[in-house]
């Protein structure tokens, strides 16, 4: 039947409770015998008062009796011996217990509480070996189709199927819980003639806490016969404690009478239960029903709850791959919007052209963009002048840089005027100095939600008006609809738009409104680092000369009395103590670069290169080069003794990073008009390069190489360098107002390229 209670905004959320579930039950179901031994698994304390029945003793003769009543002293010890090991879950024992009738095959399983252990016996199942290979062969291909699925649905679909096949339950569904533990079912296999629960959702409230938080544990709930009478123990309450025994991790633990009342109106006698977790975290549950009683053998449970794992597991990995895809796919938009705003003179072109694009980022049909006085509107949009007033109140109500609602209305009322256009809101404040804003809209979706009966119908209040939660009476189909709300912002859209926010304050404002801020702690930072540069010159140059000295004199002095390891270990402290130094060096000579004033003249870079060309020849005679120049140099305005160490360390690289005899490199550059990454800066810009023909860099590397003291071979490979050569070469280009990149094919050599404003 199809109902609705009238148009909301959204679901109501799950009652507070008035008082916390009763505990889950102290007594069994009756498929089963539940033994409570002491600490040392040598006497019995309690036993389920179904022990005539399965074992044929009664349970009042078996209290205070030995182990051994029952079982061989072997299977006694072995119990004992386990017993130490035994962690949260029921450990599963193959056993045969000695009954007056014979030996009975049973299913164990062990597991202790604080005061005892608790043994369960089940009658075994007995299992054919063609059967056993039947399962074994499904399992295996429920594998596989779970490792081959293309997507989460086709993975959940095979693991139902599966489960069905397995079992023979009338109706296996997968239900997925959402952030406020709501289910909905995602994934069906069913019998002909059973009802279908597909697309429909059921509320939180439909499972209690207790029995949620045992879900969440991993744990397998196995009902053969809903209806069956509870087993209570003998004696009642638990010797040591005087206590009802907890038998929350117990297999055969009975149901509460509310799981009981639920199951019946949903018209289902037999029920199997498995957990879907996800780094502790319950994701939904594998739901198995049955319109008559049916008990499974334990080697079927225990292939459902392989599968039930192992489905989880890869769940996760396939959730994590689709996420993955989306992110990339709009993280490359949002690289392309911002490489966009990095090149463009006007942010605001840059924001709206094409159109598409700035809607796509956060999947939207409209949006406002506010630039100061400059509002402009993109895709559908409520008017301008209902957008300035949202502006205004959110300028009023909304302090947080970002504010996203899949129903405006609720908090901003006039919003219901257009919500056809922009029930959903994501907000996205730039500068609130500037008053730079980026509103995107979503427009009103009228949802039919499909319930498994009224969500609201197991809320009831008692004659002191409290709110009580019992089982519901219906699961007939029950539609809500839902209006004045959008679909909802997903975690992996909003946090696009965070980034989207700092790469426009980053790349475009440059934090105008912090800026003042920002020069004084610079300022600051320069010079504390440069009086940690000279301090670190001096202070620490000098201990390291007295090291190095003294580890000379042992060496001279002292060599006679020392073996050869001793002198292989002072060479390598003298070693390390001129590594410290260069390393020191390189150091003071960054900080000395960041307060360097540049003093720019008309320069002639072909004696410039000639200059520093010598000096690398003199530097190395040990590694001829050739040096190609395809084309004279300009003349430019530049600092010469700067611009000449970066062709210095450049070239120096070049020839040194090499594996080859026949070195050369090849200095050149291109027209402002020909290619420059510049070209519509103010003033015109040279592009430089620097080519070798060395092993090249790899691609993942290339972002790498210009950070300060970063190697990317060995100390002992290719020299002996500090790892700051390519940062000082990039911070002489920065302060000549130009930037430096690289390509390079491993095995085939690098061009480093930089642009020089002929400022």
């Amino acid at each position: 039947m199809t109902g609705s209670n009238g148009p909301r905004a959204k679901p109501i959320p799950p009652p507070p409770l008035a008082e916390p579930l009763p505990q889950l039950a102290d007594t069994i179901q009756p498929h089963g015998v539940l033994l409570v031994l002491d600490p040392a698994a040598d006497t019995i304390l309690q036993v389920s008062e179904n022990s005539q029945t399965h074992l044929g003793v009664a349970a009042q003769p078996l209290v205070g009796a030995p182990l051994s009543t029952l079982m061989s002293p072997e299977q006694g010890e072995a119990l004992r011996r386990v017993a130490p090991a035994i962690a949260d879950r029921p450990l599963p024992l193959p056993l045969t217990v000695t009954t007056p009738a014979g030996p009975l095959p049973c299913d164990g399983f062990l597991h202790r509480t604080a005061t005892a252990l608790i043994l369960e016996l089940e009658p075994t199942i007995a299992t054919a070996p063609a059967d056993f290979l039947s399962v074994h062969g499904l399992v295996r291909q429920t594998l596989d189709r779970i490792q081959q699925a293309d997507s989460s649905l086709a993975l959940l679909q095979s693991v139902v199927a599966a489960i069905q096949d397995l079992t023979g339950y009338d109706r296996v569904l997968i239900c997925q819980f959402d952030a406020q533990g709501a289910g909905e079912v995602v994934a069906e296999a069913k019998g002909a003639g059973v009802s279908s629960f597909l697309g429909q959702r059921f509320p939180a409230t439909d499972i209690p806490p207790a029995i949620r938080e045992s879900y969440a544990q991993g744990k397998l709930r196995a009902i053969p016969q809903i209806q069956a009478e509870p087993v209570p123990l003998f004696p009642r309450l638990h010797p040591p404690t005087g206590h009802p025994l907890d038998l929350s991790r117990a297999v055969l633990r009975s149901s509460a009478p509310c799981s009981v009342a639920y199951y019946t109106n949903m018209g289902v006698a037999s029920a199997l239960v498995l957990s879907l977790c996800q780094a502790r975290t319950l994701w939904g549950v594998v739901s198995c029903h049955h319109l008559t009683p049916k008990r499974l053998s334990y080697e079927i449970r225990a292939a459902c709850e392989f599968i039930a794992q192992m489905a989880a597991s890869e769940l996760a990995n396939q959730l994590r791959q689709e996420d993955l895809q989306q992110r990339a796919k709009l993280s490359a938009l949002r690289s392309e919007l911002i490489a966009s705003i990095t090149q463009a003179h006007n942010l605001m072109d840059a924001l709206i052209q094409p159109e598409e694009r700035l809607l796509t980022l956060v999947a939207a049909s409209g949006a406002a963009i506010c630039l100061g006085h400059e509002l402009t509107l993109i895709g559908t949009t409520p008017t301008a002048d209902q957008v300035q007033a949202l502006i205004e109140w959110a300028d009023r109500h909304i302090t947080e840089p970002l504010f996203h609602t899949p129903c405006l209305s609720q908090t901003y009322p006039e919003a219901e005027a257009f919500k056809a256009t922009a029930s959903g809101l994501l907000l996205l404040r730039i500068s609130r100095v500037q008053h730079y804003l980026i509103l995107w809209f979503r427009p009103e979706v009228i949802q039919s939600i499909a319930w498994a009966g009224n969500p609201e119908a197991g809320v009831q209040v008692d004659a002191q008006g409290q709110i009580q939660l019992g089982p519901r009476t219906s699961f007939a189909l029950w539609r809500e609809t839902v209006y004045a709300t959008a679909l909802p912002w997903q975690p992996f859209e909003i946090s696009g738009a965070i980034d989207l926010r700092n790469a426009i304050v980053g790349i475009v404002l440059n934090k105008a409104d912090e800026l003042a801020r920002l020069n004084q702690e610079l300022q600051h930072s320069n010079r504390e680092l440069t009086a940690f540069a000279y301090a670190a010159a001096h202070d620490l140059k000098e201990p390291l000369r007295g090291i190095y000295n003294y580890a000379n004199i042992l060496m001279e002095d002292y060599a006679a009395i020392l073996d050869e390891d001793g002198l292989d270990y002072l060479a390598e402290i003298q070693a390390f103590s001129q590594r410290m130094e260069t390393l020191i060096n390189a150091l003071l000579r960054v900080a000395q670069l960041r307060q360097t004033q540049l003093k720019r003249s008309l320069t002639d870079l072909n004696h410039l290169l000639a200059e520093a060309v010598a000096i690398v020849r003199a530097s190395r005679p040990d590694i001829p080069f050739e040096l190609r120049l395809p084309r004279s140099l300009p003349q430019i305005q530049c600092d010469a003794p700067l611009l000449n160490e970066v062709f210095r360390n450049l070239i120096s690289n070049a020839i040194k990073y090499h594996d080859r005899p026949d070195r050369w490199v090849e200095v050149g550059y291109r027209d402002p008009d020909q290619g420059s990454r510049d070209a519509e800066a103010a003033t015109p810009t040279w592009v430089f390069y620097v080519q070798d023909n060395g092993i090249g860099i790899q691609a993942e590397h290339l972002s790498e190489v210009f950070k300060l003291f970063k190697r990317l071979h060995p100390q002992e490979r290719y020299g002996d360098g500090a790892g700051v050569g390519l940062a000082i070469v990039n911070q002489i280009i920065e302060r000549h107002g130009g930037r430096i990149w690289v390509e390079s094919t491993p095995g085939q050599g690098s061009t480093f390229f930089f642009t020089l404003a002929d400022a």
